[in-house]
Formats: structure tokens, C-alpha cells, sequence
């Protein structure tokens, strides 16, 4: 663990003013009680529901269903806090930005864990749980620009009743409300919170990319591994398990839990309160 720490901490020191950019997956937050997707735990979500779920062809033919599956999802986050991780991660922004460099945080998790912490340089690029959207494209609650918070949205009814009359509907054109988050059979480009566009400029222009608890299995991770390996720069990856990246990619897989890792990161730079 200290020898690790220290390989990373002495990269991290040697960016100085470049752009450290930090790419979290749903590991990061397993610590906090929030299962991961692909994980080897026995909870991981796609151990447990078909992946078919989380797509918008599914919603078109079971709204009700979708809309259960996804606030029982939602429901299990509301008692998440943040862990030693993300504070850790916290304190390697505030540094990094002390010393004049440059710091970009891009999450794929749709927990509000990093934004409770304080992480304030970042981009959701999966979406988020604390907002929904109208189903119907073009309109101003909907895709590409619309959203409402999720506080905004009375659920009493469907939670009591769960029906299609009980659909949580948009209070501009009564279409059916849905999850604010990037399905399976969407592309980044469907909305403008994922900010894709930032993110395709963030993998050209980083100088040291630490991804943190993701399995590689999605589009942004390839195109992170793709634009870092072309461009030589330094990559690392924290996660518990072996890392699941291409044998092309140029990166080093420091196997360690992200709680406890970062942390000792933290303090091998003499940072934050780890």
C-alpha cells in the first residue's frame, strides 16, 4: 500500500501545473454502502437485474416497471454519505488548484456522493438521481437542455399505486417524467448536463488520468483509454480488483480499495485532514 501511495503521490507531484484529470466509477463509492455494477460482490446491480432495464426501449414498453426499479435504486442511495475516498479526492482538487494546476473531475456515477463531499470541478456524464426529465424530446423539461429537481416531483401516488395513471407526468405537457440519466441505448450527445463535448476536450488535453474504482465496460472509459494511451501520458487505476482494462492501454493498476488508498496518497503529499 505505502509503495503504491508513493508511485502515484510522486506522479501527482511531478504534474505541477498540468491537467490532472480523475475518471470515478461506481467502486469509488462502494465503501458508502452503494452497490457497484459489474463488481465481484454479490449485490452488484448487474448480478441482480437484467441491463435491459436501464434503457429507454424499456421504459417505452414498461414505464411502471422502469420507474420501480429505478426509485428502489434511488431510494438506496438517500442514506450514502460520502467516504474516505471522496473526501481524499476533495482534497487532491483543492491541491492540485493551490498549486496553479489544472483539475477535472469526470464521474460516471449517478449518486450525489462527490458533489456532497465538495468536489466542485466536475462533470456527471451519466447523469444524476437528484433530477428527472420529460420523456418527450424538444420539450423545455426535456432533451437536449431540460430538466426539474427532483424535489419538485410529487411521487406519493405512484409509490402508493404504481400504475400508468400514476406516472409521474411533466407540468408542462403531462408526457411521462423519466430518470435523468444516460440509458443504455442512448448516446452522450442525447443531453447537454452530460457535457460530452467537455469531456472529449478534457481526454485530448490531460496530462495524468487516475481512474478510480470503474470496470472499463463503457464508452467514456474506452475513449479516456484510447486518447491517453495514443498521447503517452500517465495512467493509473485504483480499484480492489484486478483491473479489467484492454492489454493495449497504457496504464498502471495499483490494486488497492480506493477508501484506503487515496488517502494514504493524501498524506504521502502532506494534503487534507487523511
Amino acid at each position: 500500500m505505502d509503495e503504491a501511495a508513493g508511485n502515484l503521490a510522486g506522479a501527482l507531484n511531478g504534474l505541477e501545473e498540468g491537467l490532472l484529470l480523475v475518471v470515478t466509477g461506481a467502486g469509488v463509492s462502494s465503501a458508502s454502502g452503494v452497490a457497484t455494477f459489474r463488481g465481484s460482490e454479490p449485490d452488484a446491480v448487474w448480478k441482480q437485474s437484467d441491463m435491459s432495464l436501464a434503457t429507454f426501449d424499456y421504459f417505452l414498453r414498461d414505464p411502471v416497471g422502469q420507474w420501480q426499479w429505478y426509485l428502489q435504486r434511488f431510494e438506496a442511495l438517500k442514506a450514502a454519505r460520502p467516504n474516505a475516498a471522496h473526501q481524499a479526492l476533495v482534497s487532491l482538487e483543492k491541491w492540485q488548484r493551490e498549486r496553479a494546476g489544472r483539475f477535472r473531475l469526470v464521474t460516471q456515477n449517478i449518486d450525489t456522493l462527490h458533489e456532497e463531499a465538495g468536489s466542485e470541478e466536475m462533470i456527471k456524464v451519466h447523469g444524476t438521481c437528484d433530477r428527472f426529465r420529460c420523456s418527450r424530446a424538444g420539450c423545455s423539461l426535456g432533451s437536449p437542455t431540460g430538466s426539474l429537481p427532483r424535489d419538485e416531483v410529487d411521487l406519493s401516488a405512484f409509490v402508493s399505486e404504481p400504475t400508468r395513471e400514476t406516472l409521474p407526468s411533466c407540468p408542462v405537457c403531462e408526457s411521462p417524467l423519466r430518470a435523468h440519466v444516460l440509458f443504455f441505448d442512448e448516446y452522450y450527445t442525447e443531453h447537454q448536463d452530460y457535457r460530452f463535448a467537455e469531456v472529449e476536450e478534457m481526454a485530448m488535453a490531460a496530462d495524468l488520468i487516475l481512474f478510480v474504482g470503474t470496470s472499463f465496460a463503457v464508452g467514456v472509459t474506452d475513449l479516456f483509454l484510447q486518447c491517453g494511451s495514443r498521447r503517452s501520458i500517465p495512467m493509473y487505476s485504483v480499484d480492489p480488483a484486478a483491473s479489467r482494462f484492454p492489454q493495449w492501454a497504457r496504464l498502471i493498476a495499483l490494486q488497492a480499495p480506493a477508501e484506503e488508498l487515496l488517502p494514504a496518497v493524501c498524506r504521502q503529499l502532506g494534503i487534507g485532514d487523511s
